[in-house]
């Protein structure tokens, strides 16, 4: 690891390496990441990503996403998102990303919650998966990306409001002050910081804190998405989703009687509202997904890791149903961005779930999560070729008596998070 580069990517997940492999070779780019490379939530994303269907799909599209998010979206970012899924895909396949095909060798669509149609492509239930390691298996034979696996991100590096590198540390606190003119924020959501989540546990909104600290504007961090279905148990850690397709494709939702109670494709929070009602009213602490009626060769062919996992558990989804459970799966708010996906400080650029650019609104439209990400990582990279090029950041020698004490550093940024998330919600009531 060096002492300057041109650019520093924060995140190894979907936005961080799409955005990374979108600059020219010429540009010398540190990617860091807390743990290791291939542990961010992009990998662990099942459903798929969407793509507008040719322009008759338009506004149904445009509509669906709106409506999911309580119509609270930026309208401008929701049409750019849309407008540029053909492109951003058409990328992915060259990129050798393997999506299911018929076998005329047409691409296959499912449907999920609040859809109107089918526009989701997918690689059987793990394609954040499928995309996310073809990215990181190119970047990694990039001479000009360097990757560095367990640093942790604990400060900005800045000077009137200009960014001018990241401060990090390793797995034994040697500190290291790295400067770029350009740094981007891919760092993930906030589900570490809640006991159930389907996020890792090192995920935490370090950026957040970092964000407040510096006075960098954030926007909605009270938006903060529970999964309806995720599977139930009684162990500590990350919960497994249950993907939103598995009930696109028809799965039931029943109570402890095995009668269904509710409209399983609504949108997800008000699916999950629903679900939470039924277990207050039974006194449970789980419902039913009844994957059944799917057939057991579409659970084997479109869903074989949710097969694998639920039989590791103890329940074969062919024959019974599980139990499933709300938990934490998404933020919708974030470090606030325009649409090239520039921060309030120069220099500093964020995109993914780090970000907050209003394609979301209140609540996300399944699916959307990986093309958000992949659009506007390569808007980012555009506006880093592009646009106009910051001030030189004028900051001096960082105080490394600051970053001793780990624990509380970071303990500090998540208590700020915290707390600056029940001022937004109180706020917003």
């Amino acid at each position: 690891m060096k002492e300057r580069y041109d650019v520093i990517v924060v995140g190894t997940g979907a936005a961080g390496l799409y955005c990374a492999l979108n600059l020219p070779e010429r540009k010398k780019i540190l990617m860091i990441t807390k743990k290791e490379a291939d542990q961010s939530d992009s990998f662990l994303a099942q459903g798929g990503i969407c793509m507008l269907r040719g322009e008759a799909d338009y506004n149904d599209y445009f509509e669906d996403t709106m409506r999911a998010g309580h119509y609270e979206n930026n309208k401008k970012a929701v049409d750019l998102m849309i407008r540029s899924s053909n492109s951003i895909i058409r990328d992915l396949l060259t990129r050798n990303v393997d999506f299911e095909r018929s076998e005329e060798g047409d691409l296959l669509f499912t449907r999920e919650g609040a859809h109107s149609q089918p526009r989701i492509l997918f690689h059987e239930d793990i394609t954040g998966k499928e995309i996310t390691s073809k990215l990181l298996e190119q970047a990694k034979k990039r001479e000009n990306i360097e990757i560095c696996e367990y640093m942790t991100m604990v400060d900005l590096i800045s000077r009137d409001n200009i960014c001018g590198g990241v401060v990090v540390m390793d797995e034994q606190d040697e500190i290291y002050d790295i400067r770029a003119p350009y740094v981007v924020l891919a760092c993930g959501g906030l589900g570490g910081l809640y006991k159930n989540s389907t996020n890792f546990p090192h995920i935490t909104g370090d950026a957040l804190g970092i964000a407040m600290k510096h006075q960098i504007n954030l926007e909605n961090l009270d938006y903060i998405q529970i999964h309806p279905t995720t599977l139930y148990s009684e162990k500590p850690g990350r919960r497994f989703l249950i993907s939103e397709s598995v009930r696109g494709e028809g799965a039931h939702l029943c109570d402890k009687d095995g009668q269904r109670f509710t409209n399983e494709l609504q949108p997800r929070d008000l699916l999950s509202k629903a679900i939470f009602a039924q277990m207050e009213k039974q006194d449970t602490e789980y419902v039913w997904e009844d994957m059944r009626p799917l057939g057991e060769d579409m659970i084997m062919k479109h869903f074989p890791n949710i097969f694998k996992r639920c039989l590791e558990e103890g329940y074969d989804v062919r024959k019974e149903p599980i139990p499933v459970v709300p938990a934490q799966h998404y933020f919708m708010g974030g470090i606030q961005v325009d649409l090239g996906s520039r921060t309030s400080m120069q220099g500093l650029y964020a995109c993914g779930e780090t970000s907050c650019n209003g394609v979301h609104g209140k609540n996300r439209l399944a699916s959307n999560s990986l093309l958000e990400s992949l659009v506007f990582a390569r808007r980012a990279a555009d506006d880093i070729l592009f646009g106009k090029k910051p001030e030189p950041c004028r900051a001096g020698a960082i105080d490394r008596k600051c970053y001793e004490d780990r624990e509380t550093l970071m303990a500090g940024y998540r208590k700020n998070v915290l707390n600056e998330i029940e001022r937004m919600k109180n706020s917003h009531e």
